[in-house]
């Protein structure tokens, strides 16, 4: 199951080194001077927290691979915001939610 995790490396400039990270656990890292080190590093925390929270008969996380998502969110804005979002759609002859989907997007 370590294996169905997200995993990021990321360079940290405070360390001098690479910094390994992963989605689910966001309170682990793992340092190491290279990125395969790194990511190896924290692969191996990963198990021992599955390990550990096996033996402590905790449900551990669902990869965020194997989640299902219903394709819907709700967003909070402003009421300004919410008028010029709404009055851009008019004037594009869209609807809201396809021009804020289209932003999300990045088109």
């Amino acid at each position: 199951m370590v294996d169905h995790y997200t995993y990021r490396i990321t360079w940290s400039p405070e360390d001098g080194e690479h910094v390994a990270l992963c989605a689910e656990f966001p309170s682990l890292s793992w340092l190491a001077p290279t990125p395969s080190k790194a990511l190896a590093g924290i692969r191996r925390l990963v198990a021992n927290v599955l390990a550990d929270m096996r033996a402590n008969g905790e449900k551990p996380p669902e990869p965020l691979a194997v989640r299902t998502y219903s394709g819907k969110f709700v967003v909070r804005v402003t009421p300004e915001t919410h008028r010029d979002l709404a009055l851009q759609a008019a004037e594009e002859g869209v609807s809201l939610n396809r021009l804020v989907n289209a932003r999300l997007s990045g088109f």
